[in-house]
């Protein structure tokens, strides 16, 4: 087997390895480390950091705001509510003291036909009353004369004789 060359790598296996585990280099990685974190901190304490407290102090006004006129409208929401029902109750108020108002005119109106009919219907039964005994006395005056002229005939058919009017109507007028 032949021997191949090895080219040697600067800082290779043969310079004492990964540099970041040489003993020899731990001060410059200390410092660096100390200086990064130094800048890195002074950028996000006068940068990043005040940006970031500008928005969540942003956010907080908003949400407090908006919280706060939230509250404005729910009270105005709750007035408006408390006068429509208010003023719902007042129409109620009003539109059944109407309806007691009509009513009491209807009633009255319809007492004041229903008593003006009684008296015209009084009216007119007594005039049928009075027409009524006008024709009975005149129907009684025509029956009295009607069973005169039956029982004239009636005695003349069964007796063949005549009978005079006089004791006819007498004996009519003892029936009747």
């Amino acid at each position: 087997m032949a021997k191949t060359a090895q080219t040697e790598i600067p800082g290779g296996p043969k310079e004492g390895g990964f540099p970041a585990f040489r003993t020899e280099t731990y001060p410059s990685q200390i410092l660096w480390l100390v200086l990064a974190f130094g800048v890195l901190y002074v950028v996000m304490a006068r940068v990043a950091l005040p940006r970031i407290a500008a928005i969540l102090e942003t956010r907080r006004s908003t949400v407090s705001n908006d919280i706060e006129a939230a509250s404005k409208l729910k009270a105005e929401t709750d007035a408006a509510i408390a006068a429509y029902e208010k003023a719902l109750m007042e129409a109620k108020g009003r539109a059944q003291t109407i309806a007691a108002e009509n009513r009491d005119r209807l009633t009255a109106e319809m007492d004041a036909k229903r008593k003006a009919l009684e008296a015209e219907l009084a009216t007119k039964l007594n005039d049928a009353e009075k027409m009524i005994a006008s024709s009975k006395q005149v129907a009684m005056a025509n029956v009295a004369q009607i069973a005169g002229d039956a029982t004239e005939a009636i005695v003349k058919q069964i007796s063949g004789e005549s009978v005079p009017r006089a004791a006819v109507d007498a004996a009519v007028a003892k029936a009747v």
